[in-house]
């Protein structure tokens, strides 16, 4: 297959339509901010204002998740954590969790990969043992201990409800020819996107190579068969890092953690990086 070819396929699209795809209510899986997180899509989808998104971290996100609930775009909100790391609080996440804006769906690191991992291997459950003891269990009634089948008694083992996302949603530095996605190895975005019903991909572009021709880089490579969208958008993880390719915009988070101290200053930041998308990609 051609590039001229793949982008006459209808697999390649522009991020605004890639964002119209993310309906109301949709599940939508979304990677740490070191993986490749696809915030040119992320912004396109907050111009949107889809409301009551169930968004995923896998297993922990930041930046995106913040920018998301603060824009009221998330009804629940499954993670380990949402942080901003060493460039300051959550502040939009933390007024919302607070104010009672959205359904809390505590979780761990092992807990939210587990249940994604059964949902790619089509599995309705997961065990997992490491969660018993913590206080976790008690507000999560659909975590459900059981006793372990195979054994004698007394081994309580915690079954999670595989996540099943409708959208897996990340940034890559690039396609090939055929819609192949070479995401290296990020691991979690494979799970990501067999546990989901489709992937929306964004890259930094899209070559005329076949990524499966190659015992380097097919290794390395999400297929096609499970890409529903792919869209060029150069420094599309922007003012996050991607990879080693380039790396986090200090400056400008630094900006962002400033505005969103209130909710005027995130809605001013949203007017002006935001909803005039020419200026945020500069």
């Amino acid at each position: 297959m051609s590039i001229k070819t793949l982008q006459a396929s209808g697999l390649v699209q522009s991020v605004a339509a890639l964002a119209a795809q993310i309906h109301d209510g949709a599940k939508v899986a979304v990677p740490p901010d070191y993986s490749g997180v696809a915030m040119e899509l992320t912004r396109a989808l907050i111009r949107r204002r889809p409301h009551g998104l169930h968004l995923v971290c896998v297993p922990v996100s930041g930046l995106q998740a913040e920018m998301l609930i603060g824009a009221d775009c998330v009804g629940t909100l499954e993670t380990s954590a949402v942080t901003l790391g060493e460039y300051g609080t959550a502040y939009r996440f933390a007024a919302a969790l607070k104010r009672g804006d959205f359904r809390m769906l505590d979780a761990t690191c092992p807990a939210v990969h587990a249940a994604i991992q059964a949902a790619g291997k089509g599995l309705p459950f997961m065990p997992l043992r490491g969660l018993l003891g913590s206080d976790l269990l008690k507000n999560r009634p659909d975590w459900k201990v059981i006793d372990n089948p195979f054994a004698d008694g007394g081994d309580p083992i915690v079954l999670l409800p595989a996540i099943r996302p409708d959208f897996a949603v990340f940034h890559a530095p690039y396609a090939d020819r055929n819609g192949n996605v070479f995401i290296g190895r990020r691991r979690e975005l494979v799970a990501m996107a067999h546990a989901s019903r489709e992937s929306l991909v964004t890259v930094e572009e899209i070559r005329d190579v076949d990524l499966l021709a190659s015992e380097e880089t097919a290794a390395g490579t999400l297929t096609a068969a499970y890409i529903g969208g792919i869209a060029e958008a150069p420094r599309g993880a922007w003012p996050l890092k991607l990879w080693d390719i380039y790396d986090y915009d200090e400056a400008h988070i630094r900006l962002y953690c400033e505005a969103a101290r209130s909710e005027d200053g995130f809605a001013r930041y949203l007017a002006e990086h935001v909803q005039d998308s020419r200026q945020a990609a500069e």
